[in-house]
């Protein structure tokens, strides 16, 4: 598995299978715009299937803050440590910040506490009619 922070060479073709059970999901042409547009990016491949298997995403400031909105690994490629190496490389890009902040679900959270994340109070609104990027 190669972990990098790199888009380049990575095609639409390569995003195939993400947004797993979201009712209105972004196209590969969106995932990869998302990619692009994001202040940090770190990508997993499968160097033998040349297939991106997972990706986490952050938009930061740069100077104090940053915010990790997406954390997808392939149904296929769960359970084999893909989701720890992604987050642990974002944080190493991040920890210059003061604060870097996610937001999930409440069984989400012994998840992120094992990175020294503490559980917190959000606010959010969701456009469910505009999930897709579109």
């Amino acid at each position: 598995m190669k972990y990098t922070n790199s888009l380049e060479g990575i095609t639409e073709e390569m995003l195939q299978g993400f947004f797993v059970d979201w009712p209105n999901p972004p196209s590969p042409k969106i995932h990869l715009s998302l990619l692009e547009k994001s202040s940090h990016v770190v990508i997993a491949i499968d160097e033998e299937q040349n297939q991106v298997v997972g990706f986490i995403t952050a938009i930061s400031d740069g100077v104090l803050s940053a915010y990790i909105p997406l954390l997808e690994v392939l149904p296929a490629y769960k359970a084999k440590g893909i989701g720890t190496k992604l987050v642990e490389h974002m944080l190493r890009d991040l920890n210059h910040l003061y604060m870097i902040d996610l937001a999930c679900d409440d069984d989400l959270v012994p998840y992120y506490e094992r990175f020294g994340m503490q559980k917190s109070t959000a606010m959010m609104l969701r456009n469910y009619d505009r999930q897709s990027g579109s």
